[in-house]
């Protein structure tokens, strides 16, 4: 008897063992299924569409799993009970009740996958919501995700940080501007308060004011057109009118004026082939008055200035070297960056406003080149214009 009963107590503790074991895995499982689900999906690329669709497959399989087997059990049931009067109402009722409870199912699940999968969209358009053009510095989380969505807020991080970087070069732009109109500005309002106090009298005053008049005036007439210019090529309304000429005639034409304008420099050109190109004239003559002026402004008295072109492939190769300033290795990544100024190739005292390189640079591109620069101090500075020939 003695025994009896230790073998039921044996069974009871095994069967409570079980029990409890089960119970504890099945509060395990269900406290950690998600997060477990979540770290599988986080490992592997899984795009929203294909999440979506077989979170709703395996919803469906389950659904009409547990449905057949009601409507199996039931029929078999009710079959072998004798009620088959009663056949098609009892199958009606099985089948409106499945169904009601599967479409339950489907709800509940597909609601809660639904808000998983798109809890990312809800984060990123409150983020959206707190951007503006004086806070571009907030950025999309993209940490821990795996599907499009990651794509999409890189792209759109890569977007602001463009942006960001466009609005604070035209914020500078707009100070910079402003201080270089300040200068003439205040230099006129100086000279007419000084005719209105001994100019009407003082022929030397007057000449001296109305001759410093002239020149400011004439320096922001220059900064306005190429602030024009250069305003017209960001919203690519800047006229590019293209036609055939003869390359070199442009050089020589160039060479000659330059010669006859500075008598201080050693000017000349080696090679300058004969070549035909597409583009516009006046502005490649522009660009290249840029980097001749700049050449002329930067080389002491006596320094030799070279112009030079030729032909390389399908490209028209044209240089200008001289034996100026140099600029230096930490200014020349920025030499075409609009107002830059090196700290000694470029101030204020001997000409420029900052935008000729900026003009220059814009024209080049317009046609398809490339500008490469080579400048050491107190030897030289050489710069190489690339443009197609055809």
């Amino acid at each position: 008897m003695n025994n009896i009963k230790f073998i039921f107590r044996c069974i009871f503790k095994i069967i409570k063992f079980l029990f409890l074991s089960i119970k504890f895995t099945l509060n395990f499982l269900s406290r950690n299924i998600d997060r477990v689900i979540e770290n599988i999906l986080n490992k592997l690329r899984f795009s929203i569409t294909f999440k979506i669709t077989i979170t709703y497959i395996l919803t469906f399989i389950i659904v009409f799993s547990l449905m057949s087997a009601g409507i199996l059990g039931s029929f078999k049931y009710y079959i072998e009970s004798g009620a088959k009067d009663d056949y098609l109402s009892i199958l009606i009722a099985i089948l409106a009740t499945c169904n009601i409870i599967g479409l339950i199912v489907i709800i509940i699940i597909g609601s809660r996958a639904s808000k998983k999968f798109l809890s990312p969209v809800y984060t990123m358009t409150e983020t959206v919501k707190e951007i503006s053009i004086n806070a571009l510095d907030k950025r999309l989380d993209v940490r821990g995700s795996k599907n499009e969505l990651k794509d999409l807020a890189k792209t759109f991080n890569d977007m602001l940080d463009r942006l960001q970087v466009s609005v604070e070069k035209q914020n500078q732009f707009v100070s910079d501007a402003s201080h270089e109109l300040r200068t003439p500005i205040s230099v006129i309002q100086g000279y007419a308060s000084l005719l209105d106090r001994w100019g009407k009298n003082d022929k030397e005053v007057l000449e001296e004011s109305i001759e410093a008049i002239k020149s400011e005036s004439e320096s922001m007439k220059d900064l306005i057109e190429k602030l024009l210019f250069l305003a017209r090529g960001d919203k690519h309304s800047q006229k590019v009118e293209k036609q055939k000429f003869m390359l070199n005639e442009l050089i020589d034409e160039i060479l000659k004026e330059t010669k006859m304008i500075d008598t201080s420099h050693d000017i000349q050109g080696e090679y300058n082939y004969v070549l035909e190109i597409n583009a516009d004239k006046k502005l490649v003559k522009e660009a290249l008055r840029v980097f001749i002026d700049n050449s002329t402004k930067y080389t002491p008295e006596g320094g030799s200035i070279r112009l030079d072109s030729y032909r390389k492939d399908d490209n028209v190769i044209i240089t200008i070297g001289d034996t100026g300033m140099g600029i230096s290795d930490k200014d020349l990544p920025h030499i075409f960056d609009r107002f830059y100024r090196a700290d000694k190739s470029r101030t204020k005292t001997n000409g420029g406003t900052g935008l000729g390189l900026a003009i220059a640079k814009w024209i080049i591109d317009q046609h398809n080149g490339e500008i490469e620069v080579w400048s050491k101090v107190d030897i030289g500075t050489v710069v190489k214009i690339s443009l197609p020939l055809k």
